[in-house]
């Protein structure tokens, strides 16, 4: 879990990092959290995000570039319990999750767009730890990504 505010974080480090402005829902047990990133970049279909998430996370945070869809969702709960039960830090979905009350619950960092009750297609169509981009702002693979109330920061 985070031990500084992306606010004093930004303060030390300014120019070495990058802010995303877009606003994003604080859905998981824990708002504030950082790891290491690591991405997918999917469009409605979240067989890559589960398979991933069902794999040792030591710490890590999955950025999914679900191009901003609201249309069906790339998180459930049983997916968020799994990336608990392998040790993520959180999830960050520029997409839609779905079971946004049984997530609350959970012992994870989840923030995303908003949320839909409709499951998304599972045809494992879409690309794995490649460099994505959300409101202009690059998340690539091992870099490190501090998120809590104030925002996201992330190495550039």
């Amino acid at each position: 879990m985070t031990t500084i505010a992306t606010a004093d974080l930004y303060d030390e480090r300014g120019d070495e990092l990058d802010s995303l402005a877009l606003q994003l829902h604080d859905i998981g047990g824990h708002v504030a959290f950082d790891g290491p990133v690591r991405t997918i970049r999917c469009h409605r279909d979240n067989a890559l995000v589960k398979e991933l998430l069902a794999t040792p996370g030591e710490g890590a945070v999955l950025v999914i570039d679900g191009g901003g869809s609201l249309e069906s969702a790339l998180v459930g709960d049983l997916i968020a319990a799994s990336a608990v039960e392998n040790g993520w830090a959180g999830i960050i979905v520029h997409g839609a999750i779905r079971d946004r009350v049984a997530i609350g619950e959970l012992p994870l960092g989840v923030k995303a767009l908003g949320s839909n009750p409709r499951k998304s297609a599972k045809a494992g169509v879409g690309e794995v730890n490649v460099p994505v981009e959300i409101a202009g702002v690059v998340f690539r693979p091992g870099a490190h990504v501090w998120a809590d109330a104030d925002g996201i920061l992330v190495e550039r």
